[in-house]
């Protein structure tokens, strides 16, 4: 057996050309392109690499972007301010914080500083909350991704056992949820998981979101099931995921590589996301 290889910039420019016609039909409604703003604080290399890639994307599909650069020693209430003028100005419809921030900084404050209808990313406990009630808001861009890659591939979720390896609130949780909400008969595990393997060779569906190299090995895998590897991690060797995929390919129906997998995907719907949350807040001002 050989896996399908799932082609993540393929899916991902198909979801880019769907956002660039949703975002020429809001401009020729409402007389201006949706508006999104990424606020990165210090200047860690990689956190500038990824607002870079994010603010190119979105002026590829003919959004208005914007980047915010702040010092490392930034404060939580000069960042607050700063966020505080994004969530008045009605020109930004998406607002973003690029991960990690210094230490000074509390991700959870900034997640609820950001207002729910402009919280592109998904994380705010509000829109959290409307994921797990299966009400419209954004939802985190990499599970979104995920989804839809299986869905390209008519790979089936409904009744199938899926493993989602990772709890974080921006993967694994939220993954989880949208798995279940296809009735699909989820488990959540992670690194402290007894006899994780086992578990994971009952996954007609595996994600692995753990974020530790190779950890996934092939003799982890259900002959024929999807590995979707979410994780990206810097080596000696180049990029790896979390699944060893020379492994993985001779094991399992489907499998995302690393990179040009899961991580294409990830930009791809935080545009969606931000012409969505664009076409949210302007339909609800039409209606007051």
């Amino acid at each position: 057996m050989s896996a399908t290889i799932i082609d993540g910039k393929a899916a991902a420019e198909e979801v880019r050309e769907q956002v660039r016609e949703k975002v020429a039909a809001f401009a020729d409604r409402h007389g201006r392109s949706p508006g999104l703003v990424g606020v990165q604080v210090g200047d860690d290399p990689a956190s500038e690499i990824y607002q870079k890639r994010k603010a190119e994307a979105a002026e590829g599909v003919g959004m208005i972007s914007r980047r915010v650069v702040l010092p490392a020693e930034t404060t939580q209430a000069e960042l607050d301010a700063v966020l505080d003028d994004l969530n008045a100005d009605d020109a930004v419809d998406g607002v973003l914080v690029q991960l990690p921030v210094p230490d000074q900084l509390s991700e959870s404050h900034i997640a609820a500083r950001i207002h729910p209808d402009k919280d592109v990313d998904g994380f705010g406990a509000a829109n959290l909350g409307r994921l797990v009630r299966g009400e419209p808001a954004p939802v985190p861009c990499t599970p979104q991704g995920v989804m839809y890659m299986l869905d390209r591939h008519e790979i089936p979720i409904e009744g199938a056992n899926a493993v989602v390896v990772g709890r974080s609130l921006i993967v694994g949780k939220p993954q989880a949820l949208l798995l279940t909400a296809r009735s699909a008969t989820v488990t959540v595990a992670h690194s402290r998981t007894r006899d994780l393997p086992a578990l994971c060779r009952t996954a007609d569906i595996l994600v692995a979101a753990v974020g530790r190299p190779e950890m996934i090995r092939g003799d982890w895998i259900k002959p024929g099931a999807a590995v979707i590897d979410v994780g990206i991690n810097r080596t000696d060797d180049g990029l790896v995921g979390d699944v060893a995929d020379a492994e993985a390919r001779e094991v399992a129906g489907w499998l995302t590589p690393v990179p040009g997998g899961v991580g294409p995907m990830t930009i791809a719907f935080l545009l969606s996301n931000t012409v969505e949350a664009a076409e949210r807040r302007l339909g609800a001002s039409e209606q007051e």
